[in-house]
């Protein structure tokens, strides 16, 4: 079955894997380490398909724009607009996810090379995968009761503090398997947010997360790049896009009315049949 999964012609590989990306992406379960995961079973590594990995989410990031698209509409107007409380709200917002991306930003450049060199091989997202786990089961269970009621529950409530302690949370992301939506709803929630709050931010502090690296691992890697590739990455994008529009639709819909748990449980599961199958020489992991 893996030789079979490995002879998958490119394209069609360029499409499971956007496939992959589009459902991981805004779940607590982390995208990049589906993607490590899934790219490895499809013999598809490389520093050329790292670059793919990350160009992708540009797809991912299309889906929430689209889906939130009258939502950014107001707050476009609202930053151009005449004075008032609705351009109030509009810079507020803007101010907000700027604080909010800093930190992985900053620590994205600062260690980004050796985050790839050293953590992006399954087995180290194995491990990210259970840990995550643990922390989402933790924070679950502590926010149970009438005392844990939620201090924000709305992103317009949010403040200039409460976004830049969603972005730190946010750079745990930058070690895969961890999960950048996961760390951002969870984060979000341990630092007062509502599980809604929590979820439709990590939405839009996807945006400019998910350009800025798409951008800067294009520009290092130009280099790799050739117009064959085009075919390629439109394959991944596109796929990306479609997959990531139904998830988003459905998560929004989810959290109204149900907990995270049966993601962690979920991220313990393969967790450990990753770690098994390397243990036991069932499958010999690529990096």
């Amino acid at each position: 079955m893996l030789a079979t999964l490995a002879a998958l012609p490119l394209l069609v590989k360029a499409g499971v894997l956007g496939v992959v990306e589009g459902l991981t992406e805004f779940l607590p379960i982390s995208s990049t380490g589906h993607l490590i995961i899934a790219a490895s079973l499809l013999s598809f590594s490389g520093e050329k398909e790292k670059l793919f990995s990350v160009a992708i989410q540009t797809g991912a990031m299309f889906a929430v724009m689209w889906y939130f698209r009258a939502r950014i509409g107001t707050v476009i107007r609202g930053l151009l607009g005449p004075a008032g409380v609705q351009r109030q709200t509009a810079w507020r917002f803007a101010r907000n996810l700027l604080a909010a991306f800093m930190p992985a930003a900053v620590l994205g450049l600062a260690f980004a090379s050796r985050i790839k060199a050293y953590l992006f091989s399954p087995l180290p997202v194995a491990i990210a995968f259970i840990a995550g786990a643990l922390v989402i089961l933790w924070v679950e269970r502590s926010r149970r009761g009438p005392a844990a009621q939620p201090r924000v529950r709305s992103v317009e409530q949010m403040t200039l503090g409460d976004a830049f302690k969603v972005g730190i949370a946010q750079a745990f992301a930058l070690i895969p398997g961890t999960s950048r939506s996961g760390a951002t709803i969870i984060g979000g929630m341990i630092f007062g947010l509502s599980r809604q709050a929590a979820t439709e931010f990590s939405f839009f502090l996807a945006m400019p997360t998910l350009i800025a690296a798409g951008a800067y691992d294009l520009f290092k890697y130009r280099a790799l790049l050739v117009v064959d590739d085009l075919w390629l990455f439109g394959v991944g994008t596109v796929f990306a896009f479609f997959s990531a529009l139904a998830c988003v639709h459905w998560l929004i819909r989810y959290v109204a009315t149900h907990d995270f748990v049966a993601f962690a449980w979920y991220r313990i599961a393969f967790g450990l049949v990753v770690l098994a199958t390397a243990w036991s020489g069932l499958v010999v992991w690529e990096a």
